[in-house]
């Protein structure tokens, strides 16, 4: 048995104004407190039930910008997780980071670290789309990062890229497309713009300030970035991600296959699957989340689980289904009878049956996963199942 461990580090030097993730900006941060936590959070997580004697096989650092830390407080970070779970030979270990934040000593560093993937939030190769999206690095400045990185020895390298922004047309998704693909990226992943209640560009939507593109143009831009990024080499394998033949991102099929994960820092959650059928499918659980309270709570107590929750066995194959199905591949009926002792088409088959005739669900063999239109209407399709 593996799992995956998940890592937030919240802090940021400025907050994206579409941005919905538990992060803040700050002009400092409690670097060396935070990790001390992160670090006795995973002592104390190891000595649980839910991950005795499993291993890491990935490790992601997500945020925030986990790249303003040091690379010798991410060092830190992962020999811990190494001390108290073990790591995999040739696990996964990703940072994400922002492309104004690094230079070649940093991303050198980082590598001695022992991080192997890099994740570059490059979103726009347009300098004014990224002035709109309150980003803090420039294009070029993305060129130069994704370069520099392939100097420091990385060859696995994710670039992230929003599409459907106001303003922004259909040329200019394929120039940033073809851009992102002359950097040699081994994995692009192109997200369409949300308005995310809670966030600012939310509150500028609803007062006429910011217009959101139409549900077509969206749609036709989304149908532009599945053709373009494939004929570029990178086969899109779930709803928003692409990549080269076998550089899959492996930390996120963990959360798309439903499996167990950990994940500490602030605001970060975790799941774990029973292995008892006693004991219900699993238990969800989550942090604090601001900073300097879990900080506090670690420090108190371990721990600075916020709340919890049981997930009985219908909850289970619920999202089971719905997650499995934003992957392109889908899911193969023989894995839904193995986790869940039960045959999908008794459990869901009314509801199913609607999507089949609609032709937004397809079988492929002992598959099921999304038809074309069905990766369109993903959202509906979804909601059929939660």
């Amino acid at each position: 048995m593996s799992l995956s461990l998940y890592v937030h580090i919240p802090y940021c030097q400025a907050k994206c104004p579409y941005c919905d993730f538990n992060s803040y900006a700050a002009a400092s941060w409690p670097e060396a407190d935070y990790v001390s936590a992160l670090t006795a959070e995973m002592e104390h997580r190891a000595e649980g039930r839910e991950f005795a004697g499993q291993r890491l096989r990935t490790i992601f650092f997500g945020g925030g910008t986990p790249s303003l830390f040091k690379p010798e407080s991410i060092g830190t970070v992962i020999s811990a997780a190494d001390r108290v779970f073990g790591i995999e030979s040739g696990a996964e270990i990703t940072l994400e980071a922002n492309p104004g934040t690094v230079d070649l000593a940093k991303l050198a560093g980082m590598r001695a670290a022992g991080i192997n993937r890099l994740s570059f939030g490059a979103q726009s190769f347009d300098d004014a789309t990224l002035k709109f999206l309150g980003r803090i690095h420039t294009a070029d400045e993305t060129r130069a990062a994704a370069r520099l990185a392939h100097r420091a020895g990385f060859t696995r390298l994710n670039l992230d890229l929003i599409f459907a922004v106001p303003g922004q047309s259909r040329a200019a998704l394929i120039r940033d497309i073809g851009e992102a693909a002359v950097l040699e990226p081994d994995h692009i992943s192109a997200y369409n713009l949300t308005f995310e209640e809670g966030t600012a560009f939310f509150a500028d939507m609803k007062r006429g300030r910011i217009v959101p593109l139409g549900n077509d143009e969206q749609a036709a831009m989304y149908a532009i970035a599945r053709e373009e990024i494939a004929r570029r080499g990178y086969p899109m394998y779930e709803i928003s991600n692409y990549a080269r033949p076998g550089c899959e991102a492996r930390h996120n099929l963990t959360y798309w296959r439903a499996e167990s994960y950990l994940g500490v820092g602030a605001g970060a959650h975790s799941f774990a699957l029973s292995g008892n059928e006693s004991s219900g499918y699993g238990r969800r659980w989550w942090n604090e989340r601001l900073p300097a309270k879990y900080i506090g709570a670690i420090v108190e107590r371990g721990i600075a689980e916020a709340g919890a929750e049981t997930i009985d066995f219908a909850t289970g194959a619920s999202e089971f289904v719905f997650l499995n199905l934003r992957l392109r591949a889908g899911f193969a009926l023989k894995d839904f009878r193995v986790r869940f002792r039960s045959d999908f088409d008794a459990d869901f088959g009314a509801r199913a049956a609607r999507l089949f005739e609609g032709n937004l669900l397809e079988r492929a063999g002992d598959r099921i996963r999304l038809t074309e239109r069905g990766l369109e209407l993903a959202d509906s399709v979804f909601a059929e199942f939660v």
